[in-house]
């Protein structure tokens, strides 16, 4: 896990991480700025907590990075302050991991589902694994709420940190190299998405930018230039896309509901994956560690309440 300040930032996910079936299995590795100011306070309900001093955290990539450097177990799963386990999560992840799978992924579900927007932005983000889902083998998996084996990830070597940023492309280049991903949905995890468009807005745009900007590395002008032309048509692509992933009566009644908001937030997205391709990636990197922490802030009132306030 990875707090950019103290404590607090991160308490109630590592509450639920606490609270798991097999928690006198687990090393929880928390990435701050410094352990004086993380202020951990009374001692951790697992088997082992790994403190990782970073300076400034500037990225969500790196600060990842840091930790999966520094953990000692042979499969490290990442973590986030607004994503929930269930209790038996990593149960099922370790039981999954016994399999010929590279990485194993969860089910998600969301965490506030009271508005279009957190909906949208769910959908947007983990459409492919939204409850309920059949298990299986994947192409790609959960972005910063999946499982892996270790050795795997530190054999990229320097390349680890920025594929932290963009694990869909990591995952791509897993699959090209001959692993093989699996989503548990037995493994369940409730997700708290961005309720608010002033927030939202902005992320979807750096989202956009930076994976487009890390996709364009090594690609040659006459492909870039073909990304750019044709980037007015992934809002299309992804929309397609994302009605096949509404799966059962509730959810193609919520995928309907947000639908003005889907399109939207694909709009933006698809803009800053056109500026990505043409012009790299530029601060959208750095830019989404605001959007990253403190989703309290990025909430509406009544979200932040329910969620964060138990109110």
């Amino acid at each position: 896990m990875v707090s950019p300040d103290g404590f607090s930032a991160i308490r109630r996910t590592v509450a639920h991480i606490g609270s798991q079936t097999c928690r006198d299995r687990l090393e929880l590795v928390i990435v701050a700025p410094a352990r004086a100011e993380l202020e951990l306070g009374e001692p951790l309900d697992v088997a082992k907590v790994t403190v990782v001093e970073a300076g400034t955290v500037g990225s969500i990539g790196r600060a990842n990075a840091l930790g999966i450097r520094r953990a000692t177990a042979p499969i490290v799963a990442l973590a986030e302050d607004h994503s929930f386990p269930d209790p038996d999560w990593a149960e099922h992840l370790i039981r999954a991991h016994a399999g010929p799978w590279t990485a194993v992924g969860p089910a998600v579900r969301n965490a506030n589902p009271r508005t279009a927007v957190s909906w949208a932005d769910l959908f947007i983000g983990y459409g492919p694994w939204l409850e309920p889902v059949p298990a299986g083998e994947v192409e790609f998996l959960p972005g910063h709420n999946t499982s892996y084996r270790r050795e795997t990830l530190l054999a990229l070597g320097d390349r680890l940190d920025p594929m932290m940023e963009t694990e869909t492309l990591l995952h791509w280049e897993l699959r090209a190299a001959g692993h093989r991903l699996y989503l548990e949905p037995a493994a369940r995890i409730a997700h708290t998405n961005f309720s608010r468009w002033s927030s939202w807005v902005p992320a979807q745009y750096h989202n956009g930018r930076a994976f487009a900007g890390a996709r364009r590395a090594g690609m040659t002008l006459w492909k870039r230039a073909g990304y750019v032309v044709g980037a007015p048509l992934i809002p299309l692509v992804r929309l397609a896309r994302l009605a096949r992933t509404a799966r059962g009566v509730t959810l193609r009644r919520r995928f309907v509901r947000c639908f003005p908001a889907l399109v939207i937030g694909l709009g933006i997205d698809g803009l800053g994956q056109l500026v990505g391709y043409a012009l790299g990636p530029g601060s959208s990197p750095r830019r989404l560690a605001r959007y990253e922490f403190h989703r309290a802030r990025h909430l509406t009132p009544r979200d932040r309440r329910e969620v964060f306030e138990g109110g």
